[in-house]
């Protein structure tokens, strides 16, 4: 950030009186610009033994393979951006069930969503960021090109849980690849 959004003038980086964080301070004036992590919300939504995957038609990861979700918007719930979401990735319309994973993703401030789902009906297309929307068995995942580590942690729980048939709720956090942890870390819980 170069320029405060309420009156122009440059910004600074530094920590503000009474805060232990640097944040940007207008050097005009004295707003301080709070950034917070980024929340992405999605569902994985279910009809028979299938969920609902779709090939990412956007960077990052264009051709890969994910859950329907995006970003949650101002002034909406998580569930109603879960929804907004399948329904503007996969034109599919469902019926929101329990919150499903939790994942932290500090290194990019991010936070990741996702709830259980069921399809209303097969009537779904890809929409705009999407270049395929496909109902998947668990032996029809793509494991090598599943494009987020977030969602790669969702399946892996979901196809646990349904042989187990008890679903929980996981949480996790996923550090920087260069720490030696590519998958869950150690902090992974389930409740």
């Amino acid at each position: 950030m170069n320029f405060c959004s309420h009156c122009g003038a440059p910004v600074s980086l530094k920590v503000p009186l009474g805060d232990n964080l640097p944040r940007h301070v207008c050097d005009q004036c004295g707003t301080i610009h709070y950034q917070n992590p980024k929340v992405v919300v999605g569902a994985i939504a279910t009809w028979e033994d299938k969920i609902l995957m779709c090939r990412r038609a956007i960077e990052p990861r264009y051709g890969k393979w994910t859950l329907p979700a995006g970003f949650m918007e101002n002034n909406e719930t998580s569930g109603e951006a879960a929804l907004r979401e399948t329904l503007e990735e996969a034109g599919a319309r469902v019926a929101l069930g329990p919150m499903f994973s939790f994942v932290d993703i500090p290194h990019i401030s991010q936070i990741h969503i996702i709830y259980r789902a069921e399809l209303l009906h097969l009537d779904f297309q890809p929409g705009e960021e999407s270049l395929e929307a496909v109902l998947m068995t668990e032996s029809d995942i793509p494991w090598d090109d599943i494009a987020f580590r977030s969602v790669d942690y969702t399946l892996r729980c979901f196809f646990e849980d349904r042989r187990r048939n008890r679903y929980d709720l996981h949480t996790t956090s996923l550090m920087l690849p260069m720490t030696g942890l590519v998958g869950p870390s150690a902090t992974e819980k389930k409740t």
